[in-house]
């Protein structure tokens, strides 16, 4: 069965936020998803080329598992805390199937 990926970019405009939503999102929003999703592999970043935009990754066993998290409660209640937090910092959200790998 593949795995598949939620990517969660997030554009943090206001500079003076940035360091605030990176200590929330690590001590926080990243355990509690992980938690929340069932996942075992996580990691986020800062782009490189625009400092405002974060992205997180979070790695499903299955299409089907992403799914059914994208579907139900888990993601809900998370959306609603980070709104509540940042309500100024814009997401999107995509998914992924893989499709192969090497490594």
């Amino acid at each position: 069965m593949a795995s598949a990926w939620l990517v969660v970019r997030a554009t943090v405009a206001n500079a003076a936020d940035r360091a605030g939503f990176d200590a929330w999102y690590s001590a926080e929003h990243l355990p509690d998803a992980m938690k929340a999703f069932g996942v075992a592999t996580a990691w986020r970043g800062w782009s490189e080329q625009d400092t405002s935009v974060h992205c997180a990754h979070y790695r499903f066993e299955s299409p089907e598992r992403l799914d059914a998290v994208m579907a139900g409660p888990e993601i809900r209640a998370l959306i609603a805390e980070f709104d509540r937090c940042w309500p100024t910092v814009v997401r999107t959200r995509e998914t992924f199937a893989v499709a192969d790998g090497v490594g």
